[in-house]
């Protein structure tokens, strides 16, 4: 029993002289590139624009340019939920539609789509097929 006071007065003892034990202090300086901001900026915008990731879109149309400003004027005048731009691929335009994470995602947007475009469907960009 005399052991544990003993034990016991050690500890508190330690705990009320721990106040004064001090740790080595440090500064850290970091020096980084300034053009890491516009390239943070940059890879935000391609993210947003659907750009670097595995993600899908609705493809409205394929051809000429007349016709896929045509259609794109059409799905803006009709839809302001999804995001649309053209697409070059020689010697032809696309129209496609959206910035879809999930296959499920671009399905239902292509549910809604498809009343208006019926030919629509969902690809994987970069991978020159359309999805089945």
């Amino acid at each position: 029993m005399k052991k544990l006071i003993n034990l016991l007065v050690f500890c508190v003892l330690v705990l009320m002289c721990s106040h004064q034990i001090t740790a080595q202090t440090a500064s850290v300086t970091i020096e980084q590139d300034p053009r890491i901001g516009d390239l943070m900026d940059l890879k935000t915008q391609l993210q947003k624009d659907n750009k670097l990731t595995d993600g899908y879109t609705i493809q409205l149309y394929y051809g000429n340019l007349n016709k896929a400003n045509s259609t794109l004027n059409d799905y803006n005048n009709k839809y302001n939920s999804w995001p649309a731009s053209i697409e070059y691929e020689t010697p032809n335009y696309k129209v496609w539609v959206g910035n879809f994470y999930s296959r499920l995602d671009a399905d239902r947007a292509l549910m809604e789509v498809h009343k208006n475009f019926p030919s629509a469907f969902v690809l994987k960009p970069g991978k020159n097929k359309k999805e089945d």
